[in-house]
């Protein structure tokens, strides 16, 4: 708005854009310059992908010498827009007040999202690389914190990336 309250309006297209010709040219030439670039193809099993500390694989809960780093704050649950995650608090004597008695999170619900891992604030749920998820039923899909449960040493690599990029 201008200071007498007229409205300031940005130049209209010209007809050379209203036709969008620059735009279709601009991704043909995506397109063709991504068909000239180098395959590569795995052969898996024998050859598996090495993911980037960046890729989202299914969740995991840290643990730091036997113990959950969770304090049941239940932030990731309500934040997972799948409804994949049950989380039920208990008290323990510990320096932390609280633990998980229940941690559970339904895989096939997943949407691999990372909302979970952006919102706790003990980094205690953490996206893991593991990307091979097989199930022979929907029982089978759901983990507990036997099969979260994950040394913070193994994801050294992701909390690392998360913590350069917060």
């Amino acid at each position: 708005m201008g200071s007498n309250g007229t409205m300031i309006r940005k130049k209209d297209l010209t007809i050379w854009q209203k036709t969008y010709i620059p735009e279709i040219v601009k991704g043909l030439r995506l397109t063709i310059s991504q068909m000239f670039k180098p395959k590569f193809t795995y052969n898996y099993p024998e050859e598996r992908f090495k993911p980037a500390a960046s890729f989202r694989g299914r969740p995991v809960l840290a643990e730091e010498n036997g113990v959950e780093r969770c304090v049941a704050c239940g932030l990731c649950s309500r934040v997972c827009p799948a409804l994949a995650i049950e989380v039920q608090a208990s008290e323990t004597e510990l320096e932390k007040e609280r633990y998980p008695i229940k941690f559970e999170i339904n895989m096939v619900r997943c949407i691999f999202c990372g909302f979970c891992e952006e919102v706790c604030p003990e980094e205690a749920i953490i996206m893991s690389n593991e990307y091979l998820l097989v199930f022979n039923n929907q029982e089978e899909a759901v983990f507990g914190k036997d099969k979260l449960l994950t040394p913070v040493e193994k994801l050294h690599d992701r909390l690392e990336f998360l913590r350069e990029h917060r």
